[in-house]
């Protein structure tokens, strides 16, 4: 399960402040190889406002590419019109768009082998097991691919610096193992009397699992 596939390059992972001009220079890198951009903005409700702030962003160097006016970045996220998706989707599949603005729906099994750049706007509010599923949307090729989780200093908690500091230590192909042990260590694994609990527990309450448990074990016993 370590062993990555033949000709797969880990993933260059960059973990810096907010911006802008990085944001620019990251996309402009990708698409003067041919090759394609994730820009991940999980927010519905300002979805749109960012594709636009895009768009100003990369206007002038679009326009001279493609000659003609911004048609190359598309938004996508899970309260659209499934028609609506599916050809947005479609478009990314034939490269008609180069950047493809989207929520963490970009999780769920998209494989694009010509998408090797990703960038994740506010990744202090991802979990660590979810940026690196996120950050694995990227790099299906031979080409090396570039990862940026990007933070805004002022909103950047202790538990999301230990978040990020450790999707840059292990950013290896095959790390997936220690990405799940140092997840478990940042959030706490609860404990089974307790009511540290985060599963079952805190659906059915304390007592009733208590004694749905009780329940079990008496169970195994007779038919022990």
């Amino acid at each position: 399960m370590q062993t990555p596939p033949q000709g797969r390059s880990a993933i260059h992972t960059n973990i810096q402040p907010y911006s802008k001009l990085k944001i620019k220079e990251a996309i402009e890198i990708e698409l003067a190889r041919k090759g394609q951009v994730y820009f991940l903005h999980n927010r519905v409700e300002t979805i749109e406002k960012t594709k636009k702030g895009l768009e100003k962003l990369l206007y002038s160097d679009l326009h001279d590419r493609h000659n003609q006016s911004i048609s190359t970045i598309a938004a996508i996220h899970g309260r659209m019109d499934e028609k609506e998706m599916l050809g947005a989707m479609n478009d990314f599949r034939n490269k008609k768009i180069d950047v493809l603005l989207a929520t963490t729906i970009i999780e769920n099994g998209l494989d694009f082998p010509n998408v090797n750049t990703l960038i994740v706007e506010d990744a202090a509010k991802l979990g660590l097991a979810q940026a690196h599923q996120i950050r694995g949307r990227i790099g299906r090729g031979d080409q090396q691919a570039y990862a940026y989780f990007l933070y805004r200093s002022e909103y950047l908690t202790d538990q999301a610096l230990e978040r990020l500091t450790a999707l840059q230590e292990f950013s290896e192909l095959g790390s997936g193992y220690e990405i799940a042990l140092r997840d478990l260590e940042i959030r706490g694994a609860g404990n089974i009397l307790g009511r540290e609990q985060s599963g079952a527990i805190n659906k059915v309450g304390f007592n009733l699992y208590c004694q749905l448990l009780n329940e079990t074990l008496e169970e195994i016993k007779k038919s022990a």
